[in-house]
């Protein structure tokens, strides 16, 4: 383990499990809270379900912009770790901050200006104006989630991921609750229907990153690292952030621009198919902690040890972590395919929707395997800096995703079952080509 003074790694299987384990509960509260959200939305009739999986991927889209500045700070603050070269932590998080919140504003701007045009393809025209309605509240979350994001990069690139739990639950908690007072008019609260949940959901953002300054400036992590100590537009530092996170923010983009193509090919096979699909995006996210966990670790382990000069551990690191993700997801894999009926009764009792869920539900569980050892490999690109790989293994595996998801339900209307089936091309064609390039070993004369 690393010490006080320093934020090296060790490859043992002990540190991957004490970095991946609080990233696995922190993911999995909002997973749970996201589920409760889906379930009260569902109470409001047929259709809302659907409804807030076209407005929740749209929402999405400006989330993992976040999420690709995410990736490239917790690289670079881990890569600084392993150099412990500590005194370079603080400016990159103060211009983490300074992109967030120019990013936000340009996401407000064009909410307002380009979602009804957006909804109108996407949402039966009952539910358009609804869903314009809940998206206008709801963007105003984005400056609150950036912020909560860059914190928790700060938090897993110094070695600190058991902090992220105390923050998750504040948002976890306060969001369930305010999602059912202000769906349905509990505890003396305006009963405000399907934009309660987006009313909820920017109050609980805001307290989940307001408790996680809370938590860096009682662990004294703010004066560790001179977080707030220099406010200055620094250009260079800037340059480095915005280039290594750039190709992530495409990445991440693309791939749920891809996702918000998807399900408004789905909208075209009905309700009931738009329905069981939001539900598998709940069980992707719900039964994908763990995996991402495991992702999040190997990017910040790898940049680590090459920090460190030992890049001769990088492949046998990928390995263990691999075999710990795709342990996890065997114990979810099974229950999955063994009892997929009541898993989705969970959501609906609806004959319909069970019936023709169960084969999705068996499709989506493989997914899920193949993506717990996929993405440990591409997090192990991002790793090593060179996030232009990410991109273009990512642009052509989008490719090849939309090719097949048009043919397959827009030109030949063939199932829903057969459509989700896109997920094993799209995470077998990523695993094959970060794969191919972390053994070619290019990535190790790469310099961040």
């Amino acid at each position: 383990m690393a010490s006080q003074s320093s934020l090296r790694l060790t490859t043992s299987n002990r540190q991957i499990l004490s970095i991946a384990m609080p990233i696995s509960f922190a993911l999995l509260v909002p997973q749970f809270n996201y589920l409760i959200n889906s379930f009260f939305l569902s109470r409001l009739g047929e259709g809302y379900l659907g409804a807030a999986g076209i407005t929740g991927v749209y929402y999405l889209i400006f989330s993992v912009i976040g999420f690709g500045l995410n990736n490239g700070l917790q690289a670079l603050i881990s890569r600084r770790a392993g150099q412990d070269r500590l005194e370079e932590i603080g400016p990159l998080f103060v211009q983490s901050m300074y992109l967030t919140f120019g990013i936000s504003l340009l996401g407000v701007i064009l909410t307002y200006f380009a979602a009804p045009a957006i909804l109108e393809q996407s949402v039966e025209p009952t539910l358009k104006e609804q869903s314009v309605s809940f998206l206008k509240i709801r963007i105003w979350g984005l400056p609150f989630l950036y912020l909560y994001q860059m914190r928790n990069a700060l938090l897993v690139g110094t070695n600190q991921s058991r902090l992220l739990i105390w923050g998750t639950l504040a948002e976890t908690v306060s969001n369930v609750f305010l999602d059912y007072a202000l769906i349905f008019g509990h505890f003396g609260f305006p009963k405000l229907g399907f934009n309660g949940a987006a009313y909820a959901s920017v109050m609980a953002e805001a307290i989940g990153m307001l408790a996680v300054l809370g938590i860096i400036q009682w662990n004294g992590l703010d004066k560790r690292f001179a977080l707030f100590r220099d406010w200055a537009i620094r250009w260079k530092d800037m340059k480095l952030l915005f280039g290594q996170s750039s190709p992530l923010i495409l990445q991440y983009a693309i791939s749920i621009i891809s996702w918000e193509y998807f399900f408004i090919l789905i909208s075209h096979h009905g309700r009931t198919a738009l329905d069981i699909s939001q539900f598998m995006r709940v069980i992707f996210g719900f039964f994908g902690v763990f995996i991402w966990a495991f992702a999040a670790t190997t990017n910040t382990m790898v940049s680590n040890i090459i920090g460190q000069g030992q890049r001769d551990l990088v492949i046998p690191l990928i390995h263990k972590i691999v075999r710990l993700s795709f342990g996890f997801s065997l114990f979810l894999f099974i229950p999955l395919q063994l009892f997929p009926g009541p898993v989705l009764a969970m959501m609906q009792e609806n004959e319909a929707f069970i019936n023709e869920g169960i084969p999705v539900v068996r499709v989506v569980s493989v997914a899920i395997m193949l993506m717990s050892f996929s993405t440990i490999w591409l997090n192990a690109v991002t790793g090593t800096g060179n996030t232009k790989v990410n991109l273009l293994i990512e642009f052509i595996t989008i490719i090849l995703y939309c090719i097949y998801v048009y043919y397959v339900l827009e030109k030949w209307r063939l199932s829903i079952t057969t459509g989700w089936m896109s997920e094993w091309l799209y995470w077998l064609s990523m695993f094959s080509m970060s794969y191919l390039y972390i053994r070619s070993g290019h990535w190790k004369k790469k310099e961040i």
